[in-house]
């Protein structure tokens, strides 16, 4: 047995199929019937300039850089995917740098580092393994909502750029939308 649910009513061409037969294993999945237009796909690779150590709102310079193809989309997906192993991306509080602050106070005491910390990868630095654990610990990648053209986050939310490294460095950030 197959059923049509409609997502929303603009546009009507947009409807997702499912199947409650037993031996279906992908229960739902999206199909997009003409007339009208399919998804669209956008990818443009920005580089931040390199910041100090610690916890940057980035979401600005992103933003400047997607918003021509991002007006584009009424609804769909942000992939943020951050090329380093030595820096994150995070979304947190936007309005009080504090917070920035007390993040970064707060991975430096739980990741040790310098010449007495326990681990075994130093040959680019002391400041080096912390920060590939602490890039793991907050990711490298991001997805975001876009609705009616615009990024769909909180009013407190922002975009960070974790850096975790000593010397500051350029960072190279794949922004992939997708939608209608």
């Amino acid at each position: 047995m197959q059923s049509s649910v409609l997502f929303s009513s603009k546009p009507a061409w947009v409807r997702a199929q499912y199947s409650t037969s037993p031996v279906d294993t992908n229960p739902m999945a999206a199909t997009v019937p003409g007339p009208g237009p399919g998804p669209k796909w956008a990818q443009k690779t920005i580089t931040l300039p390199p910041h100090r150590r610690g916890c940057h709102l980035v979401t600005s310079q992103i933003l400047k850089e997607i918003r021509p193809d991002l007006s584009e989309f009424k609804c769909g997906l942000a992939h943020l995917f951050l090329q380093h192993t030595s820096a994150s991306l995070t979304i947190n509080e936007n309005y009080d740098s504090d917070v920035r602050d007390d993040t970064e106070t707060f991975l430096n005491k739980i990741v040790p580092e310098g010449r007495s910390a326990p681990w075994k990868h130093t040959l680019e630095g002391p400041d080096d393994m912390p920060a590939h654990i602490k890039s793991s610990m907050f990711g490298c990648a991001l997805t975001v909502p876009i609705t009616d053209g615009k990024l769909n986050m909180g009013t407190w939310q922002g975009i960070w750029l974790c850096e975790h490294r000593d010397a500051p460095t350029a960072r190279k950030v794949v922004v992939t939308l997708n939608g209608i």
